[in-house]
């Protein structure tokens, strides 16, 4: 199934953040659905409205797999009850950051973050800490940030 050497079996967690950026979802989906071709299984963290959203857009989990809330993903991680790895924390505002900065802070590992919007100069500009960051101005049209997932995936999963 897989056609990246290694990735067979490794999960990847996809962490999203409030849904108010619409390409969130369907950006989500698209990388949950290349992630799978290429072995890796995708879980989704979120808080209530990003999981309902991925939940409804892919009710038969073709894509999206397990969801988990976004609490319960930080305790876990920090309780060391939980490790995944692939860490991609999708940003769009200061809690993304946030978010991203405290999975780095926990696990140690490369943080891969997705920042659109608006402003995602502002919001990759702000980040202080070590990670990769793929970064586009995509708010209503996916395609800006799909073109930049698929330029750095097959590296992604190659070399994390």
């Amino acid at each position: 199934m897989s056609g990246v050497k290694g990735a067979a079996g490794k999960q990847a967690v996809l962490v999203l953040g409030c849904p108010q950026v619409p390409v969130q979802t369907s950006i989500a989906l698209y990388l949950a659905a290349h992630l799978r071709k290429k072995g890796v299984v995708p879980v989704i963290a979120g808080n209530r409205a990003a999981r309902l959203n991925a939940e409804v857009s892919d009710p038969d989990r073709h894509y999206t797999g397990e969801t988990m809330d976004l609490d319960r993903f930080i305790e876990d991680l920090a309780a060391d009850r939980r490790k995944f790895d692939y860490y991609f924390i999708f940003i769009h505002n200061d809690a993304g950051i946030s978010y991203a900065a405290t999975v780095q802070s926990i696990t140690g590992a490369t943080v891969v973050a997705l920042i659109y919007g608006e402003h995602f100069e502002e919001m990759a500009d702000a980040i202080e800490f070590p990670c990769e960051k793929i970064a586009a101005k995509a708010v209503h049209n996916p395609m800006p940030l799909k073109k930049k997932i698929d330029e750095v995936l097959p590296w992604v999963v190659s070399n994390l």
